[in-house]
């Protein structure tokens, strides 16, 4: 199945350049068994294989997948919480010349729904109960509505009674695989073409609405994670840690896309606390580990200090706000430095740290471009910053994805002529990195001079009184808007606007930026279970506060 929106012309200049190559990420895995034979691969709850054993049982699922009669480009739905066998299912796709779309566990009728029928997916990989939800009704009820699902893969060592012949067990099914010999030949015929085919497919989680499927090719996801294998110094010798849902970036880009590359080991932690996560870094030493900002969070109320962290190097986390405070306090306890980037589902990762940057470059920016990315700032109307100036964040490069799946229409809104496309959000160059200074649409216009956000907000998460901040517009007759402070005092503090202003004025920025409100809360709104603070909600309370006082 041909990527929609990559060209030849772009496929031959990534390909020249180096970044595209005709590897996929199995041709990896193959290296490590032949390489690394003996050395662990896959561990959790269950489970401990090795990369030989590994590459043995992808083959035998793969197997057992193309003897069934499945076509090449198949498309197969994975939902699968984080286990050994989760990883496996995924691999064997590729294998087999399969489109896998894996998705999280929480996902429930309606968005599963939805992406059955745009796929026409014929296959599910699932648990039959997890977290005392029952995953099989919920798919017989998706299957009486979209029919193409032929088949149910389950992630159990055995199928319950009057589950139906359609279900199989998806661990019987790689020990039956394991049984028979299957020639190169049987996997080179449907091997994916790495630059132009589909090789698999990824959801956004949008805060409203339907997930938009994305399509990769495997050329791009290769050589964004051969970047962050770069950045990160990851080696063979490395053990991450999939705390968050392998499904996601916060996890899977560490631990599913990169580990592999460089030969490291993945540990899959099924059911998280803070305690136990310490608890699993200690026990399978750990140099690396997959979050979101709320494990941080959960994992600090913890006692650290009962556990041996000291294997710890780097923490990834993504998909959501991280505040500074939480940052500087994960880095002092854990001993461990955390890692910032910029990408998304929807157009690919732009950008990174070294996790060997100083404090401020990982806290404060977002890095430099990933190799190959080409970055150009814009004003509102297009037209290129000069150099030194703040500018809209327009990119174009090897680490995108293809598009949003069979839908060139909406791709087209995301990626213009010749694949460039923005993230939307406001930054400048210093020291060679990107510092994010807000979104374009967060942007505060004061009387026609620009306020950016994310540059009062880094300022102010410096007070000793403050524990976290959001800076929004607030609607103003004379000036149109001006800058409104939203702030989490630290325990037992009180910080006032005399105090806020005093401090920034320190910093010795203009005066049209500083913020002319402040508001004190206990906690500032986020969007979902994302982290993410919720602009939208604050600049929606500060209206009705200044309709109230008729201003």
């Amino acid at each position: 199945m041909r990527v929609i929106r990559y060209t030849d012309e772009m496929m031959n200049e990534f390909s020249l350049a180096g970044y595209w190559t005709e590897e996929t990420f199995f041709d990896f895995w193959k290296r490590n068994a032949e390489k690394w034979p003996d050395q662990e691969a896959l561990v959790d709850s269950n489970y401990r294989i090795t990369w030989k054993e590994a590459v043995a049982l992808v083959d035998a699922i793969a197997g057992q997948w193309i003897d069934m009669g499945f076509d090449k480009d198949t498309h197969i739905i994975i939902q699968s919480p984080n286990s050994v066998y989760g990883f496996l299912a995924r691999i064997a796709c590729e294998r087999a010349g399969l489109i896998a779309l894996t998705v999280y566990p929480y996902l429930r009728h309606k968005e599963l729904e939805f992406m059955a029928e745009k796929t026409q997916a014929q296959a599910v990989v699932f648990p039959a109960v997890y977290r005392r939800f029952n995953y099989l009704e919920m798919f017989r009820e998706i299957q009486k509505k979209r029919p193409s699902i032929k088949h149910f893969f389950l992630m159990d060592e055995t199928v319950p009674e009057n589950a139906g012949k359609d279900c199989r067990s998806l661990f019987q099914m790689a020990r039956e695989g394991l049984k028979k010999s299957y020639p190169e030949s049987v996997f080179s015929e449907r091997r994916f073409n790495p630059k132009a085919d589909v090789g698999l497919l990824t959801s956004t989680t949008g805060t409203t609405g339907l997930p938009k499927l994305v399509e990769w090719p495997i050329a791009s996801r290769l050589c964004t994670s051969k970047a962050r294998i770069d950045i990160w110094d990851l080696t063979n010798e490395d053990t991450t840690v999939a705390v968050a849902p392998h499904a996601g970036g916060a996890a899977g880009t560490l631990t599913y896309f990169a580990a592999p590359l460089a030969g490291a080991k993945t540990v899959l932690m099924e059911e998280f606390s803070g305690e136990s996560a310490l608890q699993l870094i200690a026990k399978e030493k750990a140099t690396a580990i997959g979050v979101v900002p709320t494990h941080l969070v959960r994992m600090l109320e913890a006692d650290e200090t009962k556990y041996d962290l000291s294997s710890l190097r780097f923490i990834r986390s993504a998909g959501g706000y991280l505040s500074p405070q939480v940052a500087e306090e994960v880095e002092d306890r854990f001993k461990a430095v955390i890692t910032s980037d910029l990408g998304t589902q929807d157009v690919g990762s732009v950008s990174g740290c070294r996790i060997t940057d100083s404090v401020e470059l990982r806290r404060k920016t977002v890095g430099r471009p990933l190799p190959g990315n080409q970055v150009v700032l814009k004003d509102e109307n297009g037209n290129p910053v000069p150099e030194g100036e703040p500018g809209i964040l327009w990119f174009r490069g090897p680490h995108a994805p293809a598009g949003y799946y069979r839908d060139p229409e909406m791709t087209a809104t995301v990626f213009k002529e010749n694949g460039w496309t923005t993230t939307g959000d406001i930054v400048k160059f210093d020291q060679g990195c990107m510092w994010i200074l807000g979104r374009q649409k967060d942007m505060i216009i004061r009387g026609g001079q620009n306020i950016y956000p994310s540059e009062i907000e880094g300022m102010l998460n410096d007070h000793p009184k403050v524990a976290n901040v959001a800076i929004v517009g607030m609607p103003d007759r004379e000036f149109g808007e001006k800058a409104c402070a939203y702030v989490v005092p630290k325990a037992g503090q009180t910080l006032t606007f005399e105090e806020m202003v005093s401090f920034l004025k320190e910093k010795k920025i203009a005066a049209y930026k500083l913020p002319e409100r402040l508001e004190s809360m206990k906690e500032l709104p986020t969007v979902g279970d994302s982290g993410k603070v919720n602009k939208k909600a604050l600049k929606t309370d500060i209206e009705e506060k200044l309709a109230k006082e008729g201003a």
